[in-house]
């Protein structure tokens, strides 16, 4: 009785649409006023105890072995979470456990290996082309994802002001498609550099196969370990959420280290504009490591480490759309990916997958690119945005 009337308070707080909750004793409840909008079933009761440490966990764990099924649309069950403020996204009785972090190079490169290096084969079922994993950039509703990614990419080396011939580094390089085009389309000498030996091994060979080992390089190096060298550029794409909390002084540090005198950089990740905030199931299961910090946390880091801010971008809405085709990608391909992992493993990655696309949707996460100078704001760039979008 008490284990019931604990699931009807924790549930009936959790979401701000209708929904209804068929139980393991076969009894079901409507929660909300109307029709529900999607039915979720327990197989069997979770621990209470289990709940309290971290709901997150617990939760999406039972997703992920069947313990929970849904019936109806889980991004939108999941973003009426996050609207709601007293759901076990927010409310801290129900966050009293997280994963332990240690973002020491031998850790990073850990974290960045167990997620990225799942296998090439398994990200080309459901990434576009261009191999890009971050979020793309639609001009009109009409573009496909390879073409959005390819309008990302030539946004971020636009926003720059490249000259030809001058240097550039790429922090956090994933498959290459940024450094490439830089030194293909905007003639720039490139350098990446990744934890991911999937990712390193498929740069090079497109290095090779382009023609572009006079003009590209990439590494297999901690961005930490740079030494003195020094760029006209910098991209950062997707990278400053692996590097901690209380790593996200030295990584701003680090890239006014490595521009030169009046050098640029974009800076492109997710930030949370209510602070920094990290999530259990997330950091266990999909980013072990990974902390989204807080808009005001990275402008604090980018004043101390002696840069100055031209310009800012939010792109939340087009970070919801790219999970959201990620997601039905990914969908077409489950028989595939359940042969190269197991059951639970695909229920595990469609939860992320819908996750993400809820957190961008109810404004819980944002994706900002920050434009970024070594010396006085926009000494070295046109007066106007206007150069941004020449073609």
């Amino acid at each position: 009785m008490l284990e019931k009337q604990f699931y009807k308070t924790f549930l009936k707080r959790s979401f701000n649409i209708p929904i209804k909750v068929n139980y393991w004793d076969g009894s079901s409840a409507v929660y909300g006023t109307g029709e529900p909008q999607a039915t979720i079933t327990f197989k069997k009761a979770i621990p209470i105890k289990s709940i309290t440490k971290n709901a997150s966990i617990a939760l999406g764990e039972a997703y992920m072995d069947g313990t929970i099924t849904v019936d109806g649309n889980l991004q939108k069950l999941i973003t009426s979470a996050y609207e709601n403020a007293d759901s076990f996204f927010h409310n801290k009785k129900f966050i009293h456990f997280l994963p332990k972090q240690g973002h020491g190079e031998k850790e990073s490169k850990e974290d960045v290996q167990n997620h990225y290096d799942i296998g090439n084969d398994f990200y080309k079922l459901w990434l576009d082309p261009t191999m890009t994993y971050s979020c793309a950039y639609f001009e009109s509703d009409q573009d496909s994802l390879e073409t959005a990614q390819m309008n990302k990419v030539r946004h971020i080396i636009r926003k720059l002001n490249p000259q030809p011939g001058k240097t550039l580094l790429d922090i956090g390089c994933g498959w290459g498609t940024l450094m490439l085009t830089a030194a293909k389309e905007f003639n720039l000498k490139v350098v990446g550099v990744t934890l991911s030996q999937e990712q390193y091994d498929l740069v090079n060979q497109r290095i090779q196969e382009e023609g572009l080992s006079g003009v590209a390089e990439v590494r297999l190096q901690d961005y930490r370990e740079l030494g003195d060298e020094k760029f006209g550029y910098i991209t950062s794409v997707g990278m400053f959420e692996h590097v901690g909390k209380e790593n996200l002084g030295i990584y701003f540090d680090n890239v006014a280290k490595y521009l030169k005198d009046d050098g640029v950089a974009l800076i492109h990740g997710i930030t949370r504009q209510q602070g920094g905030a990290n999530n259990g199931w997330l950091n266990k299961w999909i980013f072990p490591g990974g902390y989204v910090p807080g808009l005001v946390e990275n402008i604090e880091h980018i004043v101390n480490s002696g840069l100055q801010i031209d310009d800012m971008e939010p792109l939340r809405r087009h970070y919801q759309r790219t999970t959201e085709i990620w997601d039905a990608n990914f969908n077409k391909h489950r028989d595939e990916v359940r042969e190269m992992f197991d059951e639970k493993f695909v229920r595990m990655w469609d939860l992320y997958l819908q996750a993400c696309a809820a957190s961008f949707e109810s404004g819980n996460i944002d994706v900002i690119q920050y434009l970024l100078t070594k010396g006085a704001s926009g000494r070295v760039l046109p007066m106007t945005r206007d150069y941004m979008y020449e073609k």
